[in-house]
């Protein structure tokens, strides 16, 4: 089989609590991409998804946290093992991250156009000319208008869409291999949110890149990727094609992550709409259970689920994966019960 673009095995990151202990927040994660693909990564909030991005990117806060184990495969080398001065040639070059918010991303005090040029001429051997003229076509390839006078402009004067459109331009600036968007479309509406997510997958199968794609909306998953993880406290639960995945998903928390989405079915006759909860919050990652960290919120839980760590196997077609004891008998019509 030829090999993956990024491979990434048994990845575990830590922080450190106010007591001084070291807890997990990524915990033994396993990933693959291939070119021209878009795996997407999915969960709630503080279930490890953007902590799993830093990680790969070695952009971890320290002394807070520190990588604990794993490797990081891109190209044949584990990233985890370059120097900083090796890793800081990688960023940007070879694996480039969208960040969830471009105003605090930018710099406010750089015309957006520089920030552009800047991104270039820190990879690549060219002239300030060059690089100024290659920054203005990266603008106007992800669709910004007259990017010859926004060239000039701080971000202060560019909308959420155009802001988060110059980070596209930053992070594809020398044609990575593997881009990581962390919700590529927070706080954008729905029209820029579709014109973003169709210029991402166009110059994906352009360039070849392959895409880890980090969100919590169901729909931009069916809509965009081909396969799905899905994260919980840290851990990998799950892992299917988007068929398989929406067509029945497998863990139980994956089938209550489903059921919360809203859908027209769901209006009932008076107008208000009937949606599914998942009852809890996932527990803190420096206190969790023994057993499944899932336990005490899952519908189908058992006591054996209290005491054992479910692992990670194969489950029906080849590729997917799921942690769960009890993931072997389904019963029918569960999703979200």
């Amino acid at each position: 089989m030829p090999q993956s673009l990024l491979r990434v095995r048994g990845l575990r990151t830590e922080f450190r609590s106010p007591r001084g202990s070291w807890f997990p927040v990524v915990n033994g994660v396993d990933l693959r991409l291939e070119a021209g693909e878009t795996l997407a990564v999915v969960g709630e909030s503080g279930c490890g998804k953007s902590m799993l991005a830093y990680s790969i990117m070695r952009l971890v806060p320290r002394p807070l946290g520190r990588p604990a184990g794993g490797e990081v495969l891109l190209g044949g080398r584990d990233l985890l093992q370059l120097s900083e001065r090796e890793m800081r040639a990688v960023r940007g070059r070879d694996v480039s991250m969208i960040f969830q918010e471009p105003m605090t991303s930018l710099n406010p005090l750089m015309p957006v156009g520089e920030q552009v040029s800047e991104s270039i001429r820190e990879h690549e051997s060219c002239t300030s000319g060059e690089a100024a003229r290659r920054a203005l076509e990266l603008l106007d390839l992800v669709g910004i208008p007259e990017p010859a006078k926004r060239f000039g402009q701080y971000p202060h004067h560019l909308s959420g869409g155009m802001r988060q459109r110059v980070m596209i331009a930053i992070a594809l600036a020398c044609r990575p291999k593997v881009l990581i968007a962390d919700e590529p479309t927070t706080a954008l509406d729905v029209t820029i949110q579709a014109q973003v997510l169709a210029l991402l997958d166009r110059l994906k199968r352009e360039m070849g890149m392959g895409i880890i794609l980090i969100t919590h909306d169901l729909g931009v998953v069916a809509e965009w990727a081909q396969r799905v993880m899905v994260m919980y406290a840290g851990r990998k639960v799950e892992e299917a094609s988007a068929e398989e995945f929406f067509g029945g998903p497998a863990h139980p928390y994956s089938r209550a992550l489903l059921a919360s989405v809203p859908s027209p079915e769901l209006v009932l006759a008076d107008g208000d709409h009937e949606l599914t909860e998942i009852a809890g919050t996932v527990p803190p990652l420096d206190r969790l259970p023994q057993g499944c960290a899932f336990a005490g919120r899952c519908p189908r839980v058992q006591d054996r689920c209290g005491e054992e760590q479910p692992v990670l196997r194969p489950f029906g077609s080849e590729g997917r994966m799921v942690a769960c004891l009890r993931a072997d008998s389904p019963r029918a019509g569960e999703i979200g019960r």
